[in-house]
């Protein structure tokens, strides 16, 4: 996972993106009677559109980075294997989720723990920067539900399909970061840095389709689910 990663080691993902997704595609093909696949694709798929909130039916034929690419050849196959072998499938795009258990390599992991140890928050794009922050706890919900909610096999359809799955509000970068500077109590010696390759500068999920198909609302606003970060960073890392 990952855009930074895929600029240093592009095979890896080349390993676990496409030949591990098509190592699941196999597994569910040679399954008796396999129900529902559901798999995590990004937002990352849109590359640089400009055009927000992103659509599920938006281009997503000019990635940026990588790890974009392989997402987006993950759904491709998908679509391919449905088509075949009448394998039902989801494919949901996450938009930059976040949450306690969190990787060490997301922003919101890294800003904290270089707050707490008094180093340079490394902001790019100048901190102009906006994003569909999701909690994790309404990402679990949304795959839940999506799971629950099998395509229909019929001999007229292709039973795949996909969803964004985001918090539906696009937050300035600099928000996030007074947020966490106020959950602990310091404020962050900001380092204002170009663009990095790969990056995009906003995201913005329209989650209309998997929101009418499945129910799905996410109810954590950053307000809420920063705080509740740094609450459970704070103790893993003994601050």
């Amino acid at each position: 996972a990952g855009v930074r990663y895929s600029l240093e080691n592009p095979f890896a993902y080349v390993t676990a993106n496409l030949v591990g997704h098509m190592t699941m595609l196999e597994i569910a093909r040679h399954q008796p009677d396999f129900e529902h696949l559901v798999y995590a694709s990004s937002s990352s798929v849109y590359g640089g559109n400009t055009k927000l909130p992103f659509a599920v039916d938006d281009p997503t034929d000019t990635p940026v980075s990588l790890y974009a690419a392989t997402k987006k050849s993950d759904e491709l196959m998908s679509h391919c294997y449905s088509h075949l072998y009448r394998i039902p499938q989801t494919g949901l795009r996450f938009f930059t989720v976040y949450g306690p258990w969190g990787r060490p390599d997301m922003a919101m992991y890294i800003f904290c723990k270089a707050i707490t140890e008094g180093k340079k928050v490394p902001v790019f794009n100048h901190g102009d920067m906006f994003r569909d922050f999701t909690y994790v706890d309404d990402i679990v919900a949304g795959v839940i539900a999506s799971l629950d909610n099998t395509p229909d096999v019929t001999d007229e359809n292709t039973p795949c399909r996909v969803y964004n799955i985001g918090n539906h509000k696009s937050e300035p970068l600099m928000r996030m970061i007074g947020l966490i500077e106020e959950a602990l109590g310091k404020k962050a010696d900001i380092e204002l840095l170009p663009m990095q390759p790969g990056d995009v500068k906003e995201t913005f999920a329209d989650i209309e389709a998997i929101s009418r198909d499945t129910g799905f609302k996410p109810t954590t606003p950053i307000d809420v689910g920063v705080p509740k970060f740094v609450e459970w960073f704070k103790s893993y890392e003994g601050v």
